[in-house]
């Protein structure tokens, strides 16, 4: 493949001095023309196997509440995941929740390095310059990642409202855990997925790596299928993230 596509991430909200970068990367939905949708149906490619659904809806309304900048990754998470180090096993998945994925069957290197260059690396080299900016100017930041989960996998379901990821770092994490089960919510501690060092890829290099204080949120996709909840839940973080940041830099001695 040799075209160039365009752009592979949105930004959206506006820089007004706060703290938080938001960032989305399974928000997208697109795929390149040239790959056929996959070689799937589009009812599969809505499925939750395609994208993060109901979080880009959460993540502008938070970006606009806040105000904060959302860095939104474009492209389906079937073309390439970009919570995922290049190379992994599950960057470009062969299959995904029993589903086969046709146009992802025996890729050659060149297949895989076009996808790299043109969706995730210049997601992240975006991310990395929103980060520079903010640093280079003494500012404090947060990173924060917006996911959202399906309510059942593999016939389990899942409890949770929403869960708080977290590895190296977990201290906002827990501050924000508190703040959401003083709300009634359920609300899972590494649920439903534990993060690690290989098993995510934007917090380990954007959190942890530049030891900036940070966060993984997933919310529970059938609370924000649709424009209320995801009102609802963009209202909740907006009013306990500032909170759980005031929270932290009393407990940690840094400066809000």
């Amino acid at each position: 493949m040799t075209n160039v596509l365009a752009e592979s991430f949105k930004v959206y909200g506006q820089d007004n001095g706060g703290p938080f970068v938001l960032v989305s990367d399974h928000a997208g939905q697109a795929i390149p023309p040239e790959l056929d949708g996959l070689g799937l149906s589009a009812q599969e490619r809505a499925r939750h196997i395609g994208w993060d659904i109901g979080i880009d809806g959460v993540g502008r309304r938070l970006a606009n509440t806040l105000p904060a900048v959302l860095i939104e990754q474009v492209y389906s998470r079937l073309v390439i995941d970009c919570n995922r180090a290049p190379g992994h096993p599950t960057s470009i998945v062969t299959q995904s929740d029993g589903t086969p994925v046709p146009r992802n069957q025996n890729l050659s290197a060149e297949d895989v390095a076009w996808r790299e260059q043109t969706i995730l690396h210049p997601y992240h080299q975006r991310i990395r310059q929103e980060l520079d900016a903010r640093v280079t100017q003494g500012r404090q930041v947060v990173v924060v990642a917006l996911h959202s989960f399906t309510p059942v996998m593999r016939g389990v379901k899942r409890p949770w409202h929403v869960g708080l990821l977290h590895n190296h770092d977990p201290r906002l994490a827990h501050i924000m855990i508190d703040l959401l089960r003083a709300e009634g919510l359920v609300v899972g501690d590494n649920e439903p997925y534990a993060l690690t060092d290989t098993s995510d890829y934007t917090i380990p290099i954007h959190g942890e790596q530049r030891a900036l204080p940070h966060i993984e949120i997933e919310i529970r996709q059938d609370l924000i299928a649709h424009p209320d909840g995801q009102a609802e839940w963009a209202e909740r973080l907006a009013r306990l993230l500032p909170r759980a940041w005031q929270i932290f830099c009393t407990r940690y001695e840094q400066r809000s």
